[in-house]
């Protein structure tokens, strides 16, 4: 997952939001599972709707916007949002006791955005901290964190050259990593045995090195060329891809083993656990 899109908790739930106009939104229907319990969370906001139409003449339905959130699947779907103040008007229709403890988390949540749009660096370090609580290295969050400016950078030339988020986003990066590493995202998440994960969390150091080098000999070749629409990027992409994977073929004759590797980081703490227990 993009560092955009998150995964929050409350009180053990899970909801996804996403950053759209430099807010949060958050998924509908995962707050009424949160406040509610239900069993059938969708079916449950249908009802809501009627409901509230019916009794107040209002449509629940307008502060809502479909956007694109990973679901259990892997896949990303539209899903009805709400930002902050629209997730208030909700929780007022949902009868639960744990209303006032969520209307406060969400209004933490929203404060920490509001910070983070006022000192970007807070972001940061709320990142940084995250990986350091997972039990990452600080050398490798040192890594992993350039790897996000890089990629941050690549995305806003995509932006701006033509490219619309998701489909042509996805299509230019497995153009990058079949070059640097002959497989597409999906392939190498294969190969490391995730599934949800984001792939670039389960690099090594390695992994992350040439990642980065093709992300960002893709950005100076789209500024330099001043590359324009999809088809111009998508070459652009390969040759700055091709950049790295020469790098990594060159390293794996020397060290005479590959760079691509099966380990992933969720199955080194299991191994740590099974030792340490």
């Amino acid at each position: 997952m993009s560092m955009d899109t998150k995964i929050a908790i409350f009180r053990g739930r899970k909801i996804r939001k996403t950053l759209h106009n430099n807010e949060w939104w958050f998924s509908v229907v995962d707050v009424v599972e949160a406040l509610t319990d239900s069993a059938n969370p969708r079916d449950y906001w249908y009802k809501i709707k009627i409901r509230e139409k019916d009794e107040s003449g209002v449509e629940l339905s307008t502060i809502c916007r479909q956007l694109k959130l990973e679901s259990a699947d892997g896949k990303r779907y539209e899903t009805d949002c709400a930002n902050t103040e629209g997730i208030f008007r909700l929780v007022q229709s949902i009868p639960s006791p744990k209303a006032e403890p969520f209307k406060r988390w969400l209004a933490k949540t929203g404060y920490e955005r509001i910070q983070e749009i006022e000192d970007p660096e807070l972001a940061t370090k709320r990142t940084r901290m995250l990986y350091k609580l997972k039990g990452y290295s600080d050398e490798w969050i040192e890594k992993r964190m350039r790897g996000i400016a890089i990629r941050e950078e690549l995305t806003d030339e995509w932006q701006k050259r033509g490219a619309e988020e998701d489909k042509d986003y996805e299509i230019l990066t497995a153009e990058i990593s079949k070059a640097a590493f002959g497989i597409t995202p999906s392939q190498y998440k294969k190969i490391k045995g995730l599934k949800r994960a984001n792939l670039r969390d389960h690099m090594d150091d390695f992994e992350l090195i040439f990642t980065m080098l093709g992300d960002r000999a893709t950005t100076e070749i789209h500024r330099n060329e001043d590359s324009q629409g999809v088809k111009k990027l998508k070459a652009d992409a390969n040759a700055g891809g091709s950049i790295a994977g020469n790098a990594r073929k060159a390293l794996e004759k020397r060290l005479r083993r590959p760079i691509v590797s099966k380990h992933n980081y969720l199955k080194e703490k299991e191994s740590q656990k099974r030792i340490s227990g």
